[in-house]
């Protein structure tokens, strides 16, 4: 099963960062890999089942939001290749905060189900673009 495993420390309060993530519908916090994001359907960004397209290529869903341990799951459901539904399956993200000494732990994962292991460097390489992005934009 391939997977990812990112993380950076960002010397903010934890509160002050979930509030920045936590909703779905939201990523402004990312103006330099996000150009776009779509709400697709009327559920809203901070409940499970929320929709949104990224770059007009990324289709993902909300699966989970838990408050209390500062976590954050979703699915993406289709994408470019090499996370296609053609070419993944069970795409699962999974974003947490930890405290970390004087600052907070974010770390981002993922895993799915894929006979090719082509989706690691590209996901890699997108998240760790996107919690740049999330410490920077506490700077």
């Amino acid at each position: 099963m391939p997977k990812t495993d990112q993380s950076v420390v960002i010397m903010a309060p934890i509160t002050e960062i979930w509030n920045r993530i936590r909703n779905f519908h939201d990523m402004s916090w990312a103006p330099n890999v996000i150009a776009s994001l779509d709400n697709p359907g009327e559920v809203d960004g901070n409940t499970v089942g929320a929709k949104r397209v990224l770059n007009g290529v990324f289709h993902e869903t909300l699966r989970s939001v838990d408050p209390n341990s500062y976590t954050i799951t979703y699915s993406i459901d289709d994408g470019p290749s090499p996370v296609s539904a053609a070419e993944i399956s069970n795409y699962v993200g999974k974003i947490h905060l930890s405290k970390s000494g004087d600052g907070v732990h974010v770390s981002w994962t993922s895993s799915w189900e894929s006979k090719s292991e082509d989706g690691v460097e590209f996901c890699h390489g997108i998240y760790v673009a996107l919690l740049g992005e999330l410490k920077n934009s506490f700077n």
